[in-house]
């Protein structure tokens, strides 16, 4: 696991704003947060040398690419073995339909988050690059009626680290 980077306050309030709108400018970030501009870019620089700031990315409707239907696939892998992690994981990810692929524990060892045009499609996906696979057990589907952005992501807050109860 890696180790968590020490954030001050500063840094905390140029996390927020950059999740918020990772076009903000180093000028602007400046302003918010109340440095110069000089020091927000060291910091920035600081935070993703740290591994914190992973890259910037960008955001597309899926409706308006033509994929108005979203959903989520559980599936089994059986046998659940290292040699097919691999090649089954890239072949998930080279879809054109995925959004997110998920590793799990449970009943259900991957977790498959898909755009598609319609239940035709759908249906497509599941048979032909699911469950054709031999390895591939079972695939439960459940659509997704709505989708919500959570965050920004912040570090827990001191004295929320875990639980000593």
């Amino acid at each position: 696991m890696a180790e968590s980077v020490a954030l001050d306050p500063v840094d905390l309030h140029i996390l927020r704003l950059l999740q918020n709108d990772a076009r903000t400018t180093y000028r602007e970030l400046a302003a918010e947060v109340g440095v110069a501009p000089s020091t927000c870019l060291d910091r920035v620089t600081r935070l993703r040398r740290s591994g914190v700031i992973l890259g910037h990315r960008l955001a597309l409707d899926p409706a308006r690419l033509g994929r108005g239907l979203q959903a989520l696939l559980m599936v089994q892998v059986r046998p659940h073995r290292r040699e097919l992690i691999g090649p089954f994981v890239e072949r998930i990810r080279a879809l054109p339909e995925s959004l997110a692929l998920f590793h799990l524990t449970g009943p259900d060892d991957y977790l498959v988050h898909v755009a598609v045009t319609d239940m035709a499609d759908l249906q497509r996906l599941v048979l032909d690059e699911f469950t054709s696979q031999r390895e591939v057990a079972r695939v439960e589907t459940r659509l997704i009626f709505q989708q919500w952005e959570c965050g920004p992501l912040l570090p827990p807050a001191p004295g929320r680290q875990g639980s000593d109860a």
